[in-house]
């Protein structure tokens, strides 16, 4: 059973406080309680429970009353339930006021504090994940990766597989653009649908290893208790802890710090994480996706990526293709953008692209894959007044290097009058490319402008290995 969260539970009776944590533990929420007010708010600070339950009348010297203002006056983010013998509203107003969010007098009912400890816990976690997504201000990408190609359609069914077995940490690589984190949100989607309709949400959370200045990622990472360092005012959940129950995306991983990669791998390995700061492990639940556009492989050879995080992401790895590798891919990609930003500027009755402007989609080489190409169809969409996209169009949209011409006359390959097998030409060219590269894969992918793991794919296709 997965851990829902963290429960503080203080009262002087220990038939109460007992009866309430074996209650909570059977519904899957890990739960730490005491009788005494002895160091009471340390232990709840170095604990992180998402609730504490807090007797009002548990010592004379320092009741649950103190306890909360003290709480509060620490900064500890927890959220505070007041249990009482006192049914009468002035104890009840207090509580309130210094902070607390719920209220009961005992005897409680055991269903009800279920049903408030689910709702804090999830109104809690939401709140959090929209306060992170704002502070960082994402654009999200297209919720679907859109793909028919047989090469795409083997990855999606793979990727699809790790998604219902609940893989916790899967590797996805491939070129810049290519649509990676596409990728890893339709991961997370297929891995909550498949809870049934009775799934709670579960957060999607991603952090770029680089866009970050090294002094404030591990502390966006694995957050940091109160006082850590010079800025820390206040406990802070990193996004392994925001994520939990969800997805935390770590997008060019291979660019992460070394010393960084030796704490992400004991993460990743004991399923445990520690605030800066902090004196305890706290247990995750999250999957981990981790996206590059380098050769992490080569790079652990070269001893710029740790080699044991390089195997234990790796476990699980999805390979993406660049975008001149799909096929009939790109047309079905340019007409999807065209269809979405017509809809989206102005509603705009744009027809399609002429079969000019489609030979030229296919014969343009598109380095920035998926997101070049959407980045033109956008200009063309909102600089362009046409009803149908033609060459022209695309041309001032993209940029100034070699035409297409040029480019069909520099890569031509002719086609016999009898016609040929595309997979006999695909074959000869892999097996050209081995030959010149004396079957260095990694060379031979650069010599075909592919990625190493296409290659492999390719390969294996025509046992030519």
């Amino acid at each position: 059973m997965k851990i829902k969260g963290r429960i503080f539970a203080v009262d002087d009776d220990e038939l109460i406080v007992s009866m309430l944590a074996r209650a909570l533990k059977n519904e899957g929420y890990e739960v730490h309680f005491q009788t005494t007010t002895r160091e009471v708010v340390a232990n709840i600070a170095a604990w992180h429970p998402d609730i504490v339950y807090l007797d009002i009348d548990i010592d004379e010297e320092m009741n649950g009353l103190d306890i909360l203002a003290a709480i509060k006056k620490e900064g500890i983010a927890t959220n505070v339930v007041m249990l009482t013998g006192d049914d009468s509203a002035e104890s009840a107003i207090r509580a309130m006021k210094l902070g607390a969010i719920e209220y009961f007098t005992k005897p409680f009912n055991i269903e009800e504090i279920k049903i408030v400890t689910h709702n804090i816990i999830e109104n809690s976690r939401l709140r959090e994940e929209v306060n992170y997504l704002r502070e960082k201000d994402s654009r999200a990408p297209d919720k679907q990766f859109i793909g028919e190609s047989p090469l795409i359609q083997n990855i999606l069914a793979k990727a699809k597989k790790l998604a219902l077995v609940h893989a916790d940490t899967i590797l996805i690589t491939g070129e810049s653009g290519t649509g990676k984190e596409v990728l890893a949100r339709q991961i997370h989607t297929w891995k909550e649908a498949a809870g049934g309709a009775d799934q709670e949400h579960t957060p999607f959370l991603a952090i770029n290893c680089t866009a970050l200045p090294e002094n404030l990622i591990e502390s966006e990472l694995f957050g940091h208790t109160k006082g850590a360092f010079t800025d820390a005012r206040a406990d802070k959940k990193g996004v392994f802890e925001l994520a939990a129950g969800g997805t935390l995306l770590l997008d060019e991983i291979g660019d992460m710090r070394l010393d960084l990669q030796a704490k992400l791998l004991r993460v990743v390995e004991d399923r445990k994480v520690r605030r800066l700061g902090g004196s305890i492990d706290l247990p995750i639940n999250t999957t981990v996706i981790a996206t590059t556009n380098k050769d992490i492989k080569i790079a652990a050879e070269k001893g710029e990526f740790r080699r044991d995080l390089f195997f234990r992401l790796s476990t699980f790895s999805v390979c993406l293709p660049p975008l001149r590798e799909r096929g009939d891919d790109l047309l079905l990609l340019a007409r999807h953008f065209l269809k979405f930003f017509a809809q989206k500027y102005l509603k705009k009755n744009i027809k399609g692209f002429s079969a000019e402007a489609e030979r030229e989609i296919l014969a343009y080489f598109w380095p920035g894959n998926v997101r070049e190409l959407r980045n033109v169809i956008e200009h063309c969409v909102v600089l362009e007044n046409m009803e149908t996209v033609e060459s022209e169009h695309l041309a001032l949209s993209l940029p100034k290097t070699e035409s297409f011409a040029e480019r069909r006359k520099l890569t031509r390959i002719l086609l016999p009058e009898n016609g040929i097998s595309l997979e006999e030409v695909e074959k000869d060219l892999i097996t050209q490319a081995l030959e010149r590269a004396n079957n260095n894969q990694t060379k031979a992918a650069k010599l075909l402008g592919i990625s190493y793991d296409t290659l492999r794919y390719q390969v294996k296709k025509f046992g030519l290995g």
